[in-house]
C-alpha cells in the first residue's frame, strides 16, 4: 500500500488502525526479534493493517507453523489477500475478541505467541482488557504476547492481566514506539 493510501485509511478510520503512517522496519524487527519461531506451532497477528509486519513474520516463520491473523478493515483485508499467497496464513476478517472461536474453528494448537498492533488506546474502553484476558487465556504457559505502543499508558493493564511487563524503545518509528512484552506464568 502506498504511504498517501495508508495515511488517508489511518486518518479515515483512526480509532480502529490505531496510526497514519505503517509501522517501520526496525520496530517490525525489534517485535519479530521477541519471538522465538523454532519452537512455534501458531503464531497470531492482531491488527495486521497492510501487512507490513505480516511480511517479517512471514519471512522467520518455520514450514510447519500456522499464522492467524486477525484484521477488521475490509480495504486492509483485501490488500493482505493481494500481497501474501502463503499457506501458512490463515487471515480472519473479524475482531481479535473472538480468538478463541478461530482456534477452535481451524483446529488449531495452543498460541505459542501473539504479536499485536491493536491501537488499545483507542478503541472503546471495555474492549483493551476484553481482548488482552483472551490471549492471555488462549497462550500456551511460557507464550509471550507482544504488543506496540506509542504511549505507555497502559503498563498497569498489562501487568494486572499477565503479572508482568517488559518494555522495549523503538526510536526509528514515527512515532518512536514501545514494545510491550508480556509471558504467560
Amino acid at each position: 500500500m502506498k504511504l498517501g493510501d495508508f495515511f488517508k485509511e489511518g486518518v479515515r478510520n483512526i480509532r480502529t488502525t490505531g496510526s497514519i503512517t505503517p509501522s517501520s522496519k526496525f520496530l517490525c524487527k525489534k517485535m519479530v526479534s521477541k519471538v522465538d519461531f523454532s519452537d512455534a506451532d501458531l503464531v497470531v497477528e492482531l491488527g495486521a493493517g497492510d501487512g507490513v509486519l505480516t511480511e517479517h513474520i512471514l519471512e522467520q516463520l518455520g514450514t510447519d507453523t500456522y499464522l492467524l491473523v486477525f484484521e477488521i478493515n475490509p480495504k486492509l483485508c483485501a490488500i493482505i489477500k493481494s500481497r501474501f499467497q502463503d499457506e501458512r496464513m490463515i487471515l480472519v476478517e473479524d475482531s481479535a475478541e473472538k480468538l478463541p472461536y478461530y482456534i477452535k474453528k481451524y483446529n488449531l494448537p495452543e498460541v505459542d505467541y501473539v504479536i499485536s498492533a491493536l491501537p488499545f488506546t483507542s478503541l472503546p474502553k471495555e474492549l483493551a482488557p476484553r481482548i488482552l484476558s483472551v490471549c492471555e487465556q488462549s497462550l500456551r504457559k511460557g507464550g509471550k504476547f507482544v504488543q506496540m505502543h506509542y504511549t505507555l499508558v497502559l503498563r498497569k493493564l498489562y501487568k494486572r492481566i499477565f503479572g508482568n511487563l517488559k518494555v522495549d524503545f523503538a526510536p526509528i518509528n514515527v512515532p518512536p514506539a514501545f514494545v510491550f512484552v508480556c509471558e504467560k506464568e
